[in-house]
């Protein structure tokens, strides 16, 4: 549980609406656009680009750029950053380092304003740490999105930079977006290298024995652990941290400048509050140092890892969504802790049960780059398209404005009124720590999707704008996994009774107490599910839905997609 008291319902995200210009991106695809998209994956097309035979560079270089991305906020263990470094030293160059703050893009993957204030925080802290290794590191905005390639390599040519090193991104509209800089570099003769580095098993190595994307997570897990502890130099390495560069190159052009360009405190259209502001800064804390310590939150995972009465997790999600700590230090800093030399896999261990959450999150991501339709709207079982949804259904609609669109049961959903005290604590939670326990995440979730018949999308957006530690695919994967539209799903007939998965996940209700002072004093099952009497003399709401005619609502619509 969490150990600071914030008592705060409503959203406090940004200070105003954020405004498009004019920028709409598309959120739900046709059908066929999905399919098109699945069948020629952009990650293998990158990776057929990089993978042929690569020239040495023609460019006259006089520097190597080294790009950081929004889930590579580091120094340490960070492999394009390494290799850049290798190269500069190999060839007596200096290093310099870009970041491109893409507002269109944060629009487009409905990133909220806490996501962009962790960013501009762990830059402040990245430009200061760059620095003192005497590495200029120059941070620009960039509108439209699409004008990125051509800024890219406008930079490397006025910077002299003959060698560009960057770490995968496996989003769909920015693998597109590389494939574009590698076209633009290569008649250049600039050379262009990408970098596998957020996962620990990098997307496209495991494959069924038909030479197919895992859809199913046991077997995938378990090749995973195989093929891991098989090759663990590879899939384990410590990247070596870069070198400095010489004093001189603070005083010699065209790159001193570089030294003085600030970094943005804030981001118009993704501001916080005053009060969220500082509440994030003392919650989530930047900087590596704050993500270093693994090894004293996952012995117990296997014990208590579905409590939230207890600080039972590791709480390093915001730091691995960003990349302030390294997948790789996750698991090698558990086989310190077990004095091992292998990597610990098994669900009879806290450490084991923890190490499968990492390769959950690898699976996701492997979703995500051989089913690209899965960031593109649709859901990965497309004979659930056709299921009908309550009151919010999304069709094709432009990104989230201020909520007022929103009908009253969604409005309850978000603020934590719905007379659900599990469900209520979690939003509330949510709201105000931009974070809550994954068991919190699914119960909320499934109660969106299956009492209240909500599209599925509707919710997704709704975490991602909220939450620090916001991820495309395992956010996805989360909620496509509840609304039993995608890969290896919760089926359609198993829907939560969030009564029960509030016994489970907060018996002694200290979760719950925390978050709905309304219910302070009440005890066992009338703190779970209070009666409409005592519910209404205590000023909380009563339950905005019966789940059992809920359930067989939804049992109904997901039998026959398309009925009522």
């Amino acid at each position: 549980m969490p150990k600071r008291r914030i008592s705060q319902n409503e959203p406090t995200t940004s200070k105003r609406v954020r405004e498009s210009d004019g920028f709409t991106p598309i959120k739900i695809a046709t059908e066929q656009a999905a399919a098109k998209a699945d069948s020629n994956a952009p990650l293998s097309q990158l990776i057929a680009l990089i993978s042929g035979e690569t020239p040495p560079s023609t460019f006259k270089s006089r520097s190597v750029l080294y790009w950081m991305r929004m889930s590579d906020l580091r120094l340490r263990d960070n492999k394009a950053l390494s290799r850049a470094s290798q190269k500069a030293k190999e060839d007596k160059l200096p290093l310099i380092a870009l970041f491109i703050i893409s507002p269109q893009d944060y629009i487009a993957h409905d990133r909220g304003a806490r996501k962009i204030d962790f960013l501009l925080r762990n830059l402040a802290a990245l430009k200061e740490s760059f620095s003192e290794l005497n590495i200029p590191f120059h941070t620009a905005s960039i509108t439209p999105r699409k004008s990125i390639p051509s800024f890219v390599l406008s930079f490397c040519e006025k910077y002299g930079a003959g060698y560009l090193f960057a770490n995968y991104e496996y989003e769909l509209d920015e693998l597109r977006r590389d494939i574009d800089v590698h076209a633009c570099a290569a008649p250049k003769g600039i050379q262009v290298n990408f970098e596998h580095d957020q996962c620990i098993v990098e997307p496209g190595v495991l494959t069924t024995k038909q030479s197919n994307a895992y859809v199913v997570y046991s077997p995938y897990q378990r090749n995973w652990l195989a093929t891991l502890n098989a090759n663990l130099a590879y899939f384990l390495e410590d990247c070596p941290f870069p070198e400095a560069n010489e004093e001189s190159i603070r005083s010699l052009e065209p790159f001193s400048c570089l030294f003085e360009t600030p970094v943005p405190s804030s981001l118009d259209g993704f501001q916080l509050t005053e009060n969220d502001q500082e509440k994030m800064r003392e919650v989530w804390p930047e900087g590596e140092k704050f993500a270093a310590d693994v090894s004293s939150r996952v012995t117990q995972y296997d014990k208590a890892r579905d409590r939230m009465d207890t600080d039972t997790t590791s709480r390093l999600s915001a730091y691995l969504s960003s990349g302030v700590i390294s997948a790789r230090e996750c698991v090698r800093a558990t086989m310190v802790l077990l004095k091992k030399n292998k990597v610990e896999g098994d669900r009879s261990s806290g450490v084991g049960r923890w190490i499968q959450e990492l390769a959950w999150r690898d699976f996701y991501k492997n979703i995500l780059t051989a089913f690209p339709r899965v960031s593109m709207g649709r859901p990965y079982l497309e004979k659930f398209s056709n299921v009908v949804w309550e009151n919010h259904k999304v069709s094709g609609v432009g990104r989230a404005g201020t909520g007022d669109e929103d009908v009253d049961t969604l409005k309850k959903w978000k603020t934590g009124m719905t007379g659900v005290p599990i469900v209520d604590a979690s939003m509330r939670c949510i709201n105000a720590m931009g974070w809550v326990h994954n068991r919190g995440r699914m119960i909320a979730a499934m109660f969106l999707t299956k009492d209240l018949m909500i599209d599925w999308r509707v919710g997704e957006r709704y975490f991602m704008e909220q939450l620090v530690d916001g991820d495309l695919s395992s956010n996805n994967g989360g909620w496509q996994w509840c609304a039993s539209t995608g890969v290896d799903p919760c089926p359609y007939f198993r829907i939560f009774n969030p009564h029960n998965q509030s016994l489970k996940a907060d018996p002694n209700g200290d979760f719950i107490r925390h978050w709905i002072p309304e219910l302070h004093s009440l005890k066992g099952s009338d703190l779970h599910n209070p009666p409409r009497e005592l519910a209404d003399k205590l000023g909380y709401p009563q339950a905005i839905v019966s789940h059992n005619e809920a359930r067989e609502r939804a049992l109904r619509r997901y039998r026959n997609p398309g009925a009522k």
